[in-house]
């Protein structure tokens, strides 16, 4: 497609969708214009253009056994063998959630969704309703979603982090909803002690990402988790661990295996459809039962677990099953997580690279460990627009996250020498950049 036929279909795109986008954040701002793909297979994909990628995105880690896995065709065939279900549960359904429950320390119980923002919602929506309380405790960094009671608090600007109400992320957001937030920085266990005892009365859920990825990939500091699960039972609240991105990034049984604490409830995803929506709520089944029909709390959808998703969910959890698999995510991981260091070191410009399992963060400002929020506000977002732009030009893509510290990630599908090129490409770009 040549570029004045790109241009053409950016004008058609914004005519029809606003900003020629079905997704806020698919309007890249390093490249001024979305990213229009034609294809994409294993570790690539290739733009309308017909440049080619080397994909170290992998749409925000959904597609960790990289893009159209071969695992997926069986999946395909079946769902269309048998109708293409939609609002209709199967066998294949019931065998799934038998399987997330042998792999999810806290998973007594499943429910599906498709997004993990529809998992949030109705899991801190049965939260409350077990709790009696209407409040929940959060973590400034932490990503849950775009609904309402999420975009409240995560990531507020350095002069609104102590705001009253906290701050609200989105236009439309009331502000009796972000009232019913009580937020504070993850990895300090003085300020969470403090928290709960003085808001136990009114706030009955403690909600964490055991793995804050959306600031550059920041890890739980020990103890930490420990503390908040010793809180949560000693004031009969609900330890809640939102694990949409960190299931299946490092372990099969996600973040709670790793670090050997057991929330209540957790939300799963991401991963878990293998490149097709599917997310899932997991919980203690005393908990979980408060569901309808069982219960009294609302969920239901029409969409909730297509049949082609739950196949597709199958064929993921078969492959996470596989003792190689993991073999090569640690080895992969090891291996990155040192060169990137190696290059953080040789650069000019100030970087931290974080790694934990299958994906790692980018912190421009700093090379120093980042263990909060508020330590990740140093990061320079036109110096991440420029590495993106750097990037590019070398065939290799780094989503940009409108210039955010974020995450990145490889897949299944790269092989070592997708990996030596990545990190070429780190350290040419870096090279290319002025400190």
């Amino acid at each position: 497609m040549s570029p004045d036929s790109l241009s053409n279909l950016y004008t058609r795109g914004r005519n029809a969708l606003p900003g020629g986008v079905c997704s806020s954040t698919r309007f890249n701002q390093a490249w001024g214009k979305p990213v229009y793909a034609s294809r994409s297979k294993g570790a690539r994909f290739w733009d309308v253009e017909g440049r080619e990628f080397l994909d170290f995105s992998m749409s925000h880690g959904a597609t960790l056994l990289g893009h159209a896995p071969d695992c997926l065709k069986p999946a395909f065939d079946t769902a269309w063998q048998m109708g293409v279900m939609c609002s209709l549960d199967t066998p294949f359904h019931i065998e799934l959630a038998e399987q997330l429950c042998e792999l999810v320390p806290c998973a007594e119980r499943v429910r599906f969704t498709s997004s993990g923002s529809e998992a949030t919602l109705h899991a801190l929506r049965l939260c409350r309703a077990v709790s009696g309380r209407e409040k929940i405790i959060r973590f400034h960094g932490h990503f849950h979603g775009y609904h309402e009671f999420t975009v409240v608090a995560g990531h507020p600007p350095a002069d609104q982090l102590g705001a009253s109400p906290p701050y609200r992320e989105s236009a439309g957001i009331p502000r009796s909803v972000a009232e019913l937030v009580i937020p504070l920085e993850y990895n300090d266990i003085e300020a969470l002690e403090a928290t709960v005892l003085k808001h136990k009365h009114e706030a009955g859920t403690i909600l964490i990402e055991p793995v804050d990825y959306n600031c550059g990939c920041i890890t739980p500091r020990p103890g930490f988790l420990e503390k908040a699960r010793e809180l949560a039972t000693k004031h009969d609240m609900i330890l809640f661990f939102d694990e949409i991105q960190s299931f299946a990034k490092k372990s099969s049984g996600g973040a709670q295996r790793d670090f050997g604490v057991t929330p209540d409830i957790c939300t799963i995803g991401k991963s878990l459809g293998a490149g097709l929506p599917l997310s899932a709520i997991a919980g203690r089944a005393e908990l979980m039962d408060h569901f309808k029909p069982v219960g009294n709390v609302a969920h239901s959808g029409t969409f909730n677990a297509p049949l082609l998703c739950i196949l597709a969910g199958l064929a993921f959890v078969d492959e996470i099953k596989k003792p190689e698999f993991w073999s090569r995510i640690h080895d992969v991981s090891a291996r990155l997580d040192a060169s990137l260091q190696d290059i953080s070191k040789r650069s000019s410009v100030p970087v931290r690279f974080q790694t934990y399992g299958s994906r790692f963060g980018i912190i421009f400002g700093t090379r120093e460990p980042v263990w909060s929020y508020k330590q990740s506000l140093c990061h320079k977002k036109e110096t991440m627009l420029e590495f993106c732009r750097q990037t590019t030009a070398r065939g290799v893509y780094f989503h940009d996250y409108g210039g955010g510290s974020c995450h990145h990630g490889f897949s299944l599908a790269h092989t070592d020498a997708d990996i030596a090129r990545g990190l070429e490409v780190i350290e040419d770009s870096l090279k290319a950049m002025k400190a």
